[in-house]
C-alpha cells in the first residue's frame, strides 16, 4: 500500500488539527471534566468534518473510513474527549451502510450537523458483541430487549445507541435503541482516563422493525457480519487514535529532554535517555503504519482480519511501551496532574484494554496464521 495520504485526506487532518488544536487546550479540559467538548464539536460540524465518510445522499462528503481515521489521530494527537469514535464510527457509519432509507433520513443529518450522539454497545459482563448474552425476542409490531451492557462510550450523553442481541432463532440482531425510551437504564461509568462511559440496563425494551440492522429472521448470519464489520473499525480508529496520542508524548518528551538539565547538560544528550527516546520513535512509527495499514484496507473493501489484529497488538503493546518511556523521562514532572502527560498515558490505557489488549489479538492472530494453509 502507499502510506502517503491523498491531498484530499491530507486537507481533512490539517483542518481538524487546526480546529481541535485552537480549541483543546490543557486549561479547557481541565475545564471539562468528564464532559465532552461540545463547542468543539459544533465546530466539527460547520467544517462538515463529522460527515466526511458518510453519504452525499444524506448531506455527507461520500469519502471513506481512512478520511475519518485521520481525523481520530488528531483526537488522540490532542487527547481531545470528542465522540468521533462513537457516534460516527461505532454509529453513523453502520446505520448509513446497512441501515434502511428511514432510519438513515431520520438520523445521519443530525449527525452530521452535531445535533444527536450515537454510540455502540459492543461490551458486556459475560458475553461478546457476536455472542452477546442480551436477549431479544420478536414481537408483533418489533423486538423487545432484555440485558445489560457496559462501558459504553459516550453512553450518558448519546440519543442512541447500537445494541447487538441474541435472537430466538440464533442469530444476532444490531438493534437501534432510543436512550430515552421506556426500559431503559442508564449508569455512568468513568473510566481510567475519567471520561463518563455508561451501564445501559434494557428491560422490556422495545424497538420497531424499522431500527434494526439487516434482519436477524430472515438471514440469522447477517448480524455477526454487521458486528464484525462495526468492530474492525472500531478498532482501526482505536488504534489511530493511540496513533496520535503517542505523537504527542513523544513530541513533549523530546522538547522535555531538550530542556530539562543534570549535571550541567541536557538530559537528552546522555545515551542512555537518548535511546530510549529513539525507541518510542520507532515504536511509534510502527504503530501509525499498522494502524495505517488497517485503516486503508477497511476503506479498500479489503479483508483487514488479520491487518485490525496487528494494529491493536502494536497499539495496546508499544503504545504502552512509548507512555512510559515518556513518563520515566519526565520523572516527577510526568505525573504531575496540571502537566499534560498524564492525559496521553491515562487515555492510551484506555485504548490499550478496551476491546481487547495486546494478548488477546496476538492470540487471535495466531489463530488466523494457523488456519492459512502452509
Amino acid at each position: 500500500m502507499d502510506f502517503e495520504l491523498s491531498e484530499e485526506e491530507t486537507a481533512i487532518s490539517q483542518l481538524a488539527r487546526q480546529i481541535i488544536g485552537d480549541k483543546v487546550t490543557s486549561s479547557r479540559l481541565s475545564e471539562l471534566g468528564s464532559d465532552f467538548d461540545r463547542e468543539t464539536w459544533e465546530q466539527l460540524a460547520k467544517a462538515n468534518l463529522l460527515g466526511i465518510s458518510l453519504s452525499e445522499q444524506q448531506g455527507g462528503s461520500g469519502l471513506g473510513f481512512l478520511a475519518t481515521a485521520t481525523i481520530l489521530e488528531e483526537v488522540g494527537r490532542f487527547a481531545a474527549p470528542l465522540p468521533i469514535l462513537s457516534t460516527i464510527v461505532m454509529g453513523a457509519m453502520p446505520i448509513d451502510f446497512f441501515g434502511n432509507e428511514r432510519i438513515k433520513a431520520e438520523l445521519i443529518p443530525s449527525v452530521i450537523a452535531g445535533e444527536i450522539i450515537l454510540t455502540g454497545a459492543l461490551v458486556e459482563y459475560d458475553g461478546t458483541s457476536r455472542v452477546p448474552t442480551m436477549k431479544a425476542f420478536k414481537e408483533a409490531e418489533g423486538w423487545r430487549l432484555q440485558g445489560t451492557k457496559i462501558c459504553v462510550p459516550n453512553g450518558m450523553d448519546a440519543h442512541f445507541a447500537l445494541v447487538p442481541a441474541a435472537t430466538q432463532s440464533g442469530g444476532v440482531g444490531i438493534f437501534i435503541v432510543d436512550l430515552n425510551d421506556k426500559g431503559v437504564t442508564r449508569v455512568g461509568q468513568t473510566n481510567t482516563s475519567g471520561q463518563l462511559e455508561a451501564r445501559i440496563e434494557l428491560a422490556d425494551c422495545y424497538v420497531g422493525p424499522d431500527r434494526v440492522l439487516g434482519d436477524p429472521q430472515a438471514d440469522p448470519g447477517r448480524g455477526a457480519e454487521i458486528v464484525t464489520w462495526i468492530e474492525e473499525r472500531t478498532i482501526a480508529g482505536i488504534c489511530m487514535i493511540t496513533a496520535g496520542l503517542c505523537q504527542e508524548a513523544l513530541r513533549l518528551t523530546a522538547e522535555y529532554a531538550k530542556t530539562r538539565e543534570q549535571f550541567e547538560r541536557p538530559i537528552g544528550s546522555f545515551q542512555a535517555v537518548a535511546q530510549r527516546c529513539a525507541d518510542a520513535y520507532i515504536d511509534t512509527e510502527g504503530i501509525r503504519l499498522t494502524a495505517l495499514q488497517a485503516a486503508w484496507r477497511l476503506d479498500a473493501g479489503m479483508d483487514a482480519t488479520k491487518a485490525v489484529a496487528i494494529a491493536k497488538y502494536w497499539a495496546s503493546d508499544a503504545g504502552q511501551r512509548v507512555l512510559l518511556a515518556a513518563q520515566h523521562i519526565h520523572g516527577g514532572v510526568g505525573v504531575d496532574r496540571d502537566y499534560p502527560l498524564h492525559r496521553y498515558f491515562l487515555a492510551a490505557k484506555v485504548a490499550e484494554l478496551t476491546l481487547g489488549g495486546a494478548s488477546m489479538h496476538l492470540s487471535h492472530l495466531g489463530e488466523i496464521l494457523a488456519q492459512e494453509p502452509v
